[in-house]
């Protein structure tokens, strides 16, 4: 039999600290206390999740899953790569979810008030299981920058946020995926709040071998679920 992988520690110092100043909206919602562990529930262990039937044919297609009147506006890019465990083997089957804002930095949603246009051929949300080799694919339009009111200047890089499922709803892991270069992120907390040497794990990668030919360019977004690789997370602990 071959040596199965080590299993390394998690460690939890490389995930973004539940406080950070610099983000200002930490201090109103950051555990003032430690935390209680509880014990799961059955009902929180047991819960569904999606199947393959519940996979829509273009639910990874966000430039074609809510076109309407043709095709939404943007640069467009293929995001891809692989889910893997801190051995290095792939999760097979398991469901991924990515929302973002369009081209002009513009959320579908009602509370999103920055005076940019909605585009009516772009929700901005998707998701796609993982394939044999833990691989999952979108294709995309690339999201804007746009104020968020964190100082009278803030803006927030281009990202794509994506969520990954375990074996029911519980188990949910949120993370945000950034663009190689992007001169916004030395002045995000958000991305400043991970460590120095572990937040360019955020950082997606340009690949010519994942872009489209003419269509849409590549950006390969690996995610390392725990050791010290770990992807970090929106949650932790």
């Amino acid at each position: 039999m071959a040596d199965l992988p080590r299993i390394a520690a998690r460690d939890w110092t490389s995930q973004p600290a539940y406080l950070h100043p610099a983000y200002k909206s930490t201090p109103l919602r950051a555990p003032s206390r430690p935390l209680v562990p509880m014990r799961h529930t059955l009902s929180e262990l047991a819960q569904p999740v999606y199947g393959h039937e519940d996979i829509g044919e273009l639910d990874h297609d966000l430039t074609r899953n809510a076109a309407v009147n043709g095709a939404p506006l943007g640069e467009r890019i293929v995001v891809t790569g692989r889910v893997t465990d801190e051995g290095g083997r792939p999760l097979r089957h398991t469901l991924v979810e990515l929302w973002q804002c369009n081209a002009a930095g513009r959320y579908v949603h009602a509370v999103d008030t920055h005076d940019a246009p909605l585009d009516p051929n772009f929700l901005g949300a998707g998701r796609t299981l993982t394939d044999g080799e833990g691989r999952y694919r979108f294709l995309t339009i690339k999201p804007g920058a746009y104020p968020w009111g964190n100082h009278p200047n803030a803006w927030r890089p281009n990202h794509i946020h994506l969520s990954l499922f375990g074996e029911h709803f519980a188990s949910r892991l949120v993370t945000q995926m950034y663009f190689p270069g992007d001169p916004l992120l030395d002045l995000d907390p958000i991305y400043r709040s991970t460590p120095p040497g572990v937040r360019e794990r955020l950082v997606s990668r340009f690949a010519l071998d994942a872009t489209e030919p003419g269509f849409a360019l590549g950006y390969v977004f690996d995610i390392v679920l725990r050791g010290p690789r770990q992807t970090p997370m929106e949650t932790q602990r």
